[in-house]
């Protein structure tokens, strides 16, 4: 085949042509969660990612892809629970740097981990309770993550995550309200 006749996009696109398989999810795309039977959108203006894998109310996920975000090769299917956060990777030429929150999920049948952005309307309090249940991970799952080379943000990060998922307004409001206790007659 000729590849000037049908020329591939750029980016994570080629994986799925060369699979051959339909492009990512379109304007009018969407799911039913599995876990909590919720419709989930996918479009990318409403979750700032491209490829929607999880559910913004429950946070839970398929395990759909296999190779490369969005190719959806995988054969397993099941549920992926999400079990802690972790912090992405970024590299700073100044001095160190904090990367975005991301979701870790585990497998329910294989075992597979993955980690997922954090999509612009995922509800922060879900993400903040599976940080705060992610202190409680079985001993199997902790040396799976720490052999995975995965960093599961620890109660030391709490306020780093509360900012970042909450911004410092909640702080500030918070604060606020302890210092004004109003007494009425």
């Amino acid at each position: 085949m000729n590849d000037y006749l049908f020329p591939r996009p750029a980016g994570r696109e080629k994986s799925r042509v060369r699979y051959g398989l339909p492009a990512r999810n379109s304007a009018g795309d969407g799911f039913t969660c599995v876990y909590c039977h919720a419709y989930v959108s996918t479009h990318p203006i409403l979750s700032g990612v491209e490829n929607r894998n999880h559910c913004l109310f429950c946070l839970w996920s398929r395990h759909l892809d296999l190779y490369a975000a969005g190719d959806r090769l995988s054969a397993c299917k099941a549920l992926m629970q999400p079990v802690g956060l972790t912090v992405k990777a970024t590299y700073k030429k100044y001095g160190p740097a904090r990367g975005e929150l991301m979701i870790i999920h585990a497998c329910s049948e294989c075992e597979k981990l993955s980690i997922n952005r954090i999509a612009a309307d995922d509800d922060p309090q879900t993400a903040f309770n599976v940080f705060e249940g992610s202190f409680h991970l079985e001993t199997g799952l902790q040396i799976q993550l720490e052999l995975s080379d995965i960093r599961v943000l620890k109660r030391s990060d709490h306020d780093a995550v509360r900012t970042s998922l909450f911004g410092q307004a909640d702080r500030l409001v918070e604060a606020f309200f302890k210092s004004n206790v109003l007494e009425f007659d």
